[in-house]
């Protein structure tokens, strides 16, 4: 990952358990901020929580915080970077420190002044040998990836945290440009809202592109409350052994999570 920004990986000690084993346990959550959203009259009648604070917003990211414990890496979508709706704390931060993970990494996509700035995260339990950001294409700048990558050289395992566009011409464009990047290692993760489903045009594109597939294509995630479309994703190579994948009745948010365990190839060194 030359060619990408690369910022140096944190020191604190590495968790114990992280160097005993290949197995490892991923999250994907669309958080939105902390509102749990449980109608569609929510999204009128509580739309004043994206831009001001509210007294339930760090009940519920506490909640949150108690489920991603049990993981080795997280993605986190439309998080906050620290604005007032916020009340200005950074909100990958403030979960890897409730949670107990001793790395985390935030992007911001959309810097609004003080109302808002939406981010999203990597939490890990295992320190990355090195982290990379960037911008994906798009009409309107700010959406992009973070990776995060684990051991070194050929053989190391890349972790991909996305937050795709709405639009479905722009979402292939940022299809695209992740596909070739993607094809550049052999042990991928790509996790994230896709804002599609397995069946769409663009993901039946990458999944063409590249060696990527879904355990969860028949698993629905959005909206929490009575959901009906998969949207949300962590998408394997087939060199990772996927032993458990499945959505999560966690309804602090208008997303529900998904998790999946899986093993890493013994040539992958993550330390």
């Amino acid at each position: 990952m030359s060619h990408l920004s690369v910022e140096p990986a944190p020191t604190p000690e590495i968790p114990a358990h992280a160097a005993t084993g290949t197995r490892l346990r991923l999250l994907s959550y669309n958080i939105q901020v902390g509102i749990a959203t449980q109608r569609p009259r929510h999204y009128l009648t509580k739309s004043w929580r994206h831009i001001l604070p509210h007294a339930e917003r760090f009940s519920n990211l506490n909640h949150i915080a108690n489920l991603l414990r049990d993981y080795d890496i997280v993605g986190l979508q439309e998080v906050d970077a620290g604005s007032l709706r916020s009340n200005f704390i950074n909100l990958t931060e403030y979960l890897a420190e409730k949670a107990g993970f001793p790395f985390w990494y935030h992007r911001v996509n959309r810097r609004l002044g003080k109302f808002a700035q939406h981010a999203t995260g990597i939490l890990s339990k295992i320190r990355p040998a090195k982290v990379a950001e960037q911008r994906l294409p798009g009409l309107i700048p700010g959406r992009g990836f973070t990776a995060a990558l684990y051991g070194h050289g050929d053989q190391a395992l890349v972790v991909f945290n996305i937050h795709l566009a709405l639009g479905r011409r722009v979402r292939f464009e940022q299809i695209s440009y992740l596909a070739d990047l993607i094809n550049q290692y052999p042990h991928v993760v790509l996790m994230g809202d896709m804002n599609c489903q397995p069946d769409s045009p663009e993901l039946r594109y990458l999944f063409r592109r590249t060696r990527l597939s879904e355990p969860l294509d028949r698993f629905h995630t959005f909206p929490s409350w009575q959901p009906n479309r998969n949207i949300d994703h962590i998408l394997v190579t087939p060199e990772l052994k996927v032993h458990r994948a499945q959505v999560l009745n966690h309804s602090y948010s208008d997303h529900l999570p998904i998790s999946m365990e899986l093993s890493v190839p013994d040539t992958v060194f993550l330390l």
